[in-house]
């Protein structure tokens, strides 16, 4: 029996980077060696087992073949007569298909150490197409990687944009979509992903939503880019400067996905896409099985941008409207994920993106006047009923005018 470590704990190293997590493969054993050993055997598929003192990943050696559609459909053999370099050419990239001996030496088969050195994601071997799962996690390696100069190999592209032609991305389960991309929203070069799926047309399948706003053309007055699309990708880049929730960073790429709605006579304006991006993102989300508060930050963002980028023009009346809406005085947590998607967009309108941003202050001395007023003291004093609501709303107004003046409360009657 022989053990070897493998995949990204290998490449990781070999690039200088922490090591995440180690997994191991296991050469020359069966599932009742390990099992008598003391290891723990998880997963139904194939032999994937927790060592006893450690709870790393050890797998048995194994190799795969096509038997059905999607990534599902494979056959996959295991037994203590595959070799470490069968079990590495089944691995999607070179720089994946790494290993290292317990003396330390790497055992590199497909050219790993090269595509490394040279900063390229290549695929091991054709069989690559063979498995539509590997579209999104050699887009998610490419956003991982972007910062440090990776590319996707030419040759690999063109194997993703045969699988994106396949239709094999349809038998991609909802589930596995969004853990991929919510793993990439995490990463520094995360727009590289979204640029990747749809280099490979992989995100007209994948996004269709966000797929469609290319090509449509807003306000040049407005935007210094008027593709909807680029922009979008745009606004994400300056979220991930801003943010490192990747909440936020979703809520700023998906807020003017109403604009795909839009008929192409009536642009640049596209009237009614706060609305209509707010159906189209919770869709989305519904559609994708995105986390509760990912689709309702999204939603708010979508919905009340416009209305936040107004911020500094707006009454006492109006900041208090859009504060409700936010519904921050239950979840005061959410205003500055809010603030950062909103601000990603401006910055993204304007060719100096180190620009203030006055509504986010707006928006935040407004909350903090408006929580001053307390629904218990009104109780206290004698309010009862529905007139609790309506004092409250009346003290908060009162509140936001004192601390914001004539600046907000006179421009508008």
């Amino acid at each position: 029996m022989q053990v070897y470590l493998v995949g990204g704990a290998v490449r990781d190293r070999l690039l200088g980077l922490d090591v995440r997590e180690r997994d191991w493969v296991v050469v020359g054993a069966t599932a009742k060696q390990l099992l008598d050993q003391g290891y723990q055997q998880v997963g139904k598929g194939f032999p994937v087992f927790l060592h006893p003192n450690t709870k790393e990943e050890y797998a048995l050696a194994r190799s795969e073949r096509k038997v059905g559609k999607g990534y599902l459909g494979f056959e996959t053999i295991f037994d203590s007569s595959i070799t470490l370099e069968q079990d590495l050419l089944r691995r999607d990239l070179t720089i994946n298909a790494i290993a290292e001996s317990p003396d330390g030496s790497l055992i590199d088969p497909y050219g790993g150490q090269q595509d490394l050195d040279n900063r390229v994601l290549k695929h091991v071997s054709d069989a690559f197409v063979e498995d539509p799962l590997r579209v999104l996690r050699v887009a998610r390696f490419a956003a991982r990687f972007a910062p440090l100069g990776f590319r996707v190999a030419d040759s690999t592209m063109e194997l993703m944009k045969e699988i994106s032609a396949s239709g094999e991305l349809k038998e991609l389960t909802a589930e596995r979509i969004w853990k991929e991309m919510d793993r990439a929203l995490a990463e520094a070069g995360a727009v590289v992903f979204f640029e990747v799926l749809r280099e490979c047309g992989a995100l007209m399948e994948i996004l269709p939503e966000l797929d469609a706003l290319f090509g449509v053309q807003q306000s040049q007055q407005v935007y210094s880019q008027t593709d909807v699309g680029i922009h979008s990708l745009n606004v994400l880049g300056q979220a991930v400067e801003l943010t490192n929730d990747s909440a936020a960073r979703f809520a700023a790429l998906t807020q003017h996905l109403g604009k795909a709605m839009t008929e192409p006579g009536l642009w640049p304006e596209h009237a009614g896409h706060s609305q209509n991006g707010k159906l189209i993102v919770d869709e989305l989300c519904e559609r994708l099985t995105a986390p509760k508060h990912y689709r309702q930050l999204a939603a708010l963002v979508a919905q009340t941008s416009v209305q936040c980028h107004q911020a500094d023009q707006m009454n006492a009346l109006e900041l208090l409207q859009l504060l409700e809406t936010l519904d921050l005085f239950r979840r005061p947590d959410r205003l500055e994920l809010f603030l950062a998607a909103c601000t990603a967009d401006l910055q993204a309108s304007t060719e100096a993106v180190s620009k203030d941003y006055p509504q986010a202050s707006v928006v935040r001395r407004a909350l903090g006047a408006a929580m001053l007023p307390n629904a218990k003291e009104l109780v206290a004093s004698g309010c009862k009923g529905p007139q609790v609501g309506i004092e409250l709303k009346i003290k908060r107004i009162e509140a936001i005018v004192l601390e914001l003046g004539r600046e907000v409360s006179s421009v508008k009657n």
